[in-house]
């Protein structure tokens, strides 16, 4: 069978001087071949082979994207070995368990930050043989533990190894089979400790497989002429299919930003064909266009608003008609084009993508239509790690807005009938989860359906509409059943909000803790000459509140009575990850939110004759 590590190995014997990946560092970008990107991947699956590594072991990666994490990614998976991908935001708690959770026996660590976490925990992780670290600042010399290894020194010794064991990998890569784990891809945790969920070679090649038959997917199909921009967590699936797998399939060249606070200006200057991102990078998108906008002179922005007019009536034609274009349609982006939409796209990067995705959680059709109406193809796609990434996808002049597109060919899904609970069935689905076969076989079935825990429903019989997650729908103490998450999706298409959690489940009506985006409204707040230090201040002012509560009122306007939000509050702090109330991938924990908040929750619904709320 083919595999990564044999897909890049035979780009690099017929395309060696083609490039794989750029990576900037100190402003410039640097060039890595498919030749140079086999020749590191083998050179760190020999060093691995010296360190005693051996098939089946795990092998974790705590790092944020950089061209060392896919050397190391596909040297594991060469000597059949796992990777185990670690957020670069995952606080040392974390760290352990997902370290103790999969028994890895050593670390690849990106800098100093990573490498004091790993230290913190080491009493608790004795099978953990190796730290190999490769940023050497604050490390070299400050620390004295025999098991931390410079990334250099890795290497030399992998070098050494190829030298005396010239065909020790070569084996190991023929030998490889479907049913090798390929990596342990640890679940957010929203609801309990991540587990994690095993994929095999033979998943990663279905996917390959699947990816490159779909035509109608992605129009026309990827090659190495195509650029893409990766910066969300490689730990993610969403991110490594389109990072690793992608890249190895069909060669799309992967460039990587110098952090995640650049990928702005790394889109700029790139200029990307294909983009993938979660709803929260594409809300922030269209919230800083807000921004900077309010900034610009009379002139600029009557202009601005008019042709954004205009857009939202091409992204409304586009819906209806699946994201195909009519004459009118055509006329007036040609004229906008002229007008705002050519500078717009080329200030976001966004001029040349030809491809555009959003995935991984849902996203309000308002911010889908105000980059469908500037001309960019965007496709809402559906998938999660356990299915490894493939269900559903709105495939190219077949988009309908609201839905996460219809099954891709192949694939078999369907609804439950009594619960809503969307089932998937295909070769992609996971081994299950590692060391715990309960939570397994309550995902996978004896007939092997994979039990999303979303709730859905059909639309025209073609497409799929997600309402929410099973565990998440609201029932209110009149018996009605609720998707928080639309409700919550269209609060967050508001520039102003950040975050919008819905109560209500067996409650008497529906309120909502409601986070400000702190850019947005700062930005705001000082056009009006309106004073504030912190977010908690900005947040408490009686002017922000009024703004918020015009943002509410927008959204019950769409939606039936007993679906509306009745009173809110603002949430005094910005979420965060390390206080449990995120997950590494921006998810928010109802549970914790809500138990941290209950105070302010029951006085929302002790409070009477208002519809505003409690301050």
């Amino acid at each position: 069978m083919s595999t990564l590590p044999l897909r890049i190995r035979e780009r690099a014997r017929t395309t060696p001087e083609i490039v794989a990946m750029r990576e900037k560092n100190f402003g410039l970008w640097e060039e890595v071949t498919w030749a140079e990107y086999w020749e590191q991947a083998t050179t760190v699956a020999h060093a691995l082979l010296d360190l005693g590594v051996g098939v089946g072991d795990r092998v974790a990666v705590h790092s944020e994207n950089r061209r060392e994490w896919l050397y190391a990614d596909i040297g594991i998976i060469a000597i059949r070995a796992a990777t185990v991908g670690l957020y670069p935001t995952n606080p040392a708690p974390e760290v352990l368990h997902v370290m103790r959770d999969s028994g890895s026996s050593i670390l690849i660590a990106e800098d100093q930050e990573q490498v004091d976490k790993a230290l913190e925990i080491t009493d608790d992780l004795p099978g953990l043989r190796h730290i190999i670290y490769l940023e050497p600042r604050g490390i070299t010399g400050r620390y004295d533990d025999e098991r931390l290894m410079s990334w250099e020194d890795f290497m030399a010794r992998g070098t050494a190894h190829r030298a005396a064991h010239p065909d020790a990998l070569d084996d190991l890569l023929e030998s490889a089979g479907p049913d090798d784990l390929a990596t342990l891809v640890y679940t957010s945790g929203t609801t309990g400790p991540p587990k994690g969920a095993m994929l095999s070679m033979g998943n990663i090649e279905f996917v390959i497989d699947h990816l490159q038959r779909q035509d109608a997917f992605i129009t026309p199909a990827a090659s190495d002429k195509d650029l893409a921009v990766s910066y969300l967590p490689l730990c993610h699936v969403a991110e490594r299919l389109f990072t690793v797998w992608f890249n190895a399939a069909s060669g799309v060249q992967v460039n990587f930003a110098e952090s995640i606070d650049t990928v702005q200006q790394a889109l700029r200057e790139i200029q990307p064909t294909m983009l993938f991102g979660v709803p929260r990078i594409w809300e922030k998108i269209v919230a800083g266009v807000h921004i900077r906008m309010s900034g610009a002179s009379r002139i600029k922005r009557a202009n601005f608003a008019l042709w954004m007019r205009v857009s939202r009536w091409i992204g409304q034609q586009l819906v209806a008609n699946q994201g195909r274009h009519t004459v009118s349609t055509r006329v007036a982006y040609a004229v906008g084009w002229v007008f705002l939409y050519r500078a717009l796209r080329e200030r976001l990067g966004l001029s040349r993508v030809r491809y555009a995705a959003s995935g991984a959680a849902p996203i309000a059709p308002e911010v889908l239509e105000f980059f469908m109406g500037l001309g960019l193809r965007m496709h809402e796609v559906y998938g999660m790690t356990e299915n490894s990434a493939i269900a559903t996808a709105n495939m190219t002049g077949r988009v309908r807005l609201g839905t996460v597109g219809e099954p891709q060919p192949g694939i078999e899904l369907r609804i439950d009938e009594e619960t809503g609970e969307i089932l998937t069935r295909h070769p992609g689905t996971f081994a299950g989860y590692w060391n715990n076969p309960e939570a397994t076989a309550s995902t996978v079935d004896p007939d092997g359906w994979l039990h999303t825990g979303d709730v859905g429903e059909w639309v025209d019989g073609t497409h799929i509409r997600i309402t929410d997650r099973l565990k998440d729908i609201i029932i209110t103490a009149g018996g009605k059943n609720i998707s928080p998450s639309e409700i919550e999706n269209s609060l967050k298409a508001s520039p102003y909000v950040k975050e919008a959690i819905v109560i209500g489940d067996r409650r008497k009506f529906l309120t909502a803790l409601i986070g400000i985006e702190l850019d947005t409204v700062g930005n705001w707040a000082q056009k009006r000459k309106m004073p504030f230090t912190t977010y908690r201040d900005l947040s408490q002012k009686p002017e922000v509140r009024q703004l918020v509560q015009q943002v509410v009122d927008e959204t019950n306007d769409k939606f039936a009575a007993v679906e509306t939000i009745k009173t809110f509050a603002l949430i005094p702090k910005e979420l965060d990850h390390d206080e449990g109330e995120l997950t590494a991938t921006q998810k928010v924990r109802r549970s914790a939110v809500t138990t941290q908040f209950e105070d302010v929750i029951e006085s929302m619904y002790s409070s009477t004759g208002s519809t505003g709320g409690p301050a």
